[in-house]
């Protein structure tokens, strides 16, 4: 195909981004419809806005998933193997994390779509890993909001008993939902706040928790490294090391989320590159120093540690202990503030991820059409009323039965984040493969992983590691159980069902032939940000207009000097 007709062909995609659009960093407006119900209604054929600028991406990426597994589950680890295990752990799967980022969001800046990995696995690997990506992601996400759901209710319920669990629930998803409604820059911006309280709060601990382990605080010596001596910063040996990866899983849920976003983002060419930047900084300060901090001040003994997160109780939280030994008081007031924050933020963030996952899945034939509609704001209603319901049934489950069905279909997604996570290494390692096999540059890419392909590769074996880490800690538990077993692996079975079930469906039903998508027939045109050999030309402009901007700001600053000069002088 000659160059022209490839770049025409990447114009014409509805999906696409014009160079234009690029430049001015604007979003794609359509046509709006009028009243109300106009705004609300889905209809096909509408597409969904990029309103989130890079602020929004960024505080997305730094703090946007900060849940309620830094502020109670985080001190388990501590508890469980020792500070040095539980440091060493979250190190390893923060590494992991990042790795996964970096290769995601390479093809996520050239492509930036709402269904991120599970458009990729189906365009670069084979529609079967695309269609069990994006349905065990959505499933992930949407049986996660009644989980937010019930932390919310315990942590409201710490200054009132007098409302019910389902009381609570319905006062928080309304509004949450409400807001999802309106646009996606709403989502962008309250996120941007929300997360910015979470940062705030742990930097803050940080800080105080260090100033207290080094004897800081009067009245109090400070325990130094005396946690670390004696044996107790590794207890348990591999068995319990291996059990703190549930834990560090846990507080890294959603730090793919990036990917996701960047399909509603403006110039995500530059905005997803910087989110992903801004990614190690979020692992390093608000886990791997949190943890650090945690592990310094409070001993592994400490029955606290363990209370936090097995009885829900915030006055327990590691970071709550440590204010209130530094002499903040009300400190239990001020984290349960915001542990609600988080879970507003969590919520909220569940409902934009399962919504944008459906939307993706009925693009690409995976799920009925009507799920792929848009309103007038571009604002997914179906998927979202869709998420809602199943959300909402869900909770049910958390109250009928003491939630052993909930506590189920919790299990069957307990290991789904780190299947996906290692698919996308799967999935990087084929979109280079196919990339080279066409002839295209790298130059065009707007973003680079480094030391291709060791990243990618590193996230097959890390994720395997840790995949059969987290069996031969179920099996050597103590008193061993064969539901823990099953309830760690029976995720894989959904994702072998799903799997296993297109690939029949696919085979002889759609009568395909071919399994894995040729490596000559793999689309690198369609949602590109833009057409091959037009990536050079479009960051030269965007680095001109840059200089531009600065030197005109410069000139306007001078101006200004000069005038406020004369003034004085005359």
């Amino acid at each position: 195909m000659a160059s022209e007709d490839v770049a025409e062909k990447a114009r014409s995609t509805p999906s696409s981004i014009s160079k234009d659009d690029l430049a001015s960093g604007e979003p794609i407006v359509e046509q709006e419809q009028k009243g109300i119900w106009g705004r609300l209604r889905a209809v096909e054929g509408n597409d969904v806005k990029r309103g989130m600028q890079s602020r929004h991406l960024m505080m997305i990426a730094i703090g946007g998933t900060i849940g309620t597994g830094i502020f109670l589950s985080a001190g388990s680890a501590v508890a469980l193997a020792g500070p040095g295990s539980a440091l060493l752990s979250y190190f390893v799967v923060g590494l992991f994390v990042y790795t996964v980022v970096i290769t995601l969001g390479e093809m996520s800046s050239m492509y930036p779509v709402s269904g991120a990995f599970s458009v990729f696995g189906t365009r670069f690997v084979s529609p079967a890993l695309g269609f069990t990506l994006g349905w065990n992601y959505w499933l992930q996400w949407s049986l996660s909001i009644p989980s937010e759901l019930t932390a919310a209710a315990v942590i409201l319920q710490f200054w009132t008993d007098k409302l019910q669990p389902w009381h609570w629930a319905i006062i928080i998803i309304v509004p949450i939902f409400a807001l999802q409604l309106i646009h996606v820059r709403v989502y962008g911006e309250s996120e941007y706040w929300f997360a910015m309280v979470k940062v705030l709060m742990i930097v803050l601990f940080i800080i105080v928790g260090l100033i207290f382990d080094w004897g800081g605080v009067k009245g109090h010596p400070g325990p130094g490294l005396s946690n670390f001596h004696n044996g107790q910063a590794f207890i348990g040996g591999f068995s319990s090391f291996a059990q703190t990866f549930v834990f560090a899983f846990f507080s890294f849920g959603g730090i793919e989320l990036v990917a996701v976003a960047a399909g509603e983002s403006a110039k995500p060419f530059k905005t997803v590159p910087r989110a992903i930047k801004a990614t190690f900084f979020r692992i390093l300060l608000f886990y791997i120093l949190t943890i650090l901090t945690i592990g310094l001040c409070i001993n592994n003994s400490d029955p606290t540690l363990l209370s936090a997160a097995f009885d829900s109780d915030v006055t327990a939280s590691p970071v709550t202990v440590v204010f209130v030994r530094a002499g903040f008081g009300a400190a239990a007031h001020l984290v349960n503030a915001v542990l609600l924050t988080a879970v507003l933020s969590a919520t909220n963030s569940c409902f934009y991820a399962s919504s944008r996952m459906l939307l993706s899945l009925a693009r690409e034939g995976y799920a009925p059409r009507i799920f792929g509609w848009v309103n007038s704001r571009g604002v997914p209603v179906p998927a979202l009323l869709l998420s809602l319901g199943f959300a909402c049934l869900t909770f049910l489950t958390t109250i009928w039965g003491e939630g052993i069905v909930f506590t189920w279909l919790l299990n069957i997604t307990g290991i789904s984040a780190l299947l996906v996570w290692t698919s996308i290494g799967l999935i990087s390692l084929r979109f280079r493969q196919a990339y080279k096999a066409q002839g295209l540059s790298l130059c065009d890419l707007p973003y680079r992983q480094p030391f291709y392909p060791i990243l990618p590769i590193g996230v097959l074996i890390l994720g395997t590691l840790m995949f059969i880490a987290q069996g031969y800690a179920a099996v050597l538990e103590q008193p061993f159980e064969a539901r823990n077993v099953v309830a760690t692996y029976i995720g894989v079975a959904l994702y072998i069902i799903l799997y296993g079930g297109y690939t029949i469906y696919e085979k002889f039903i759609l009568r395909r032939k071919q399994h894995f998508v040729p490596s000559q027939e793999v689309d690198f045109i369609t949602d590109a940000v833009w057409a091959p050999g037009e990536g050079n030309l479009i960051k030269e402009e965007e680095r001109r207009r840059r200089e531009e901007r600065v030197l005109g700001e410069s000139q306007s600053g001078l101006r200004k000097l000069k005038a406020w000069t004369r003034r004085r002088l005359y």
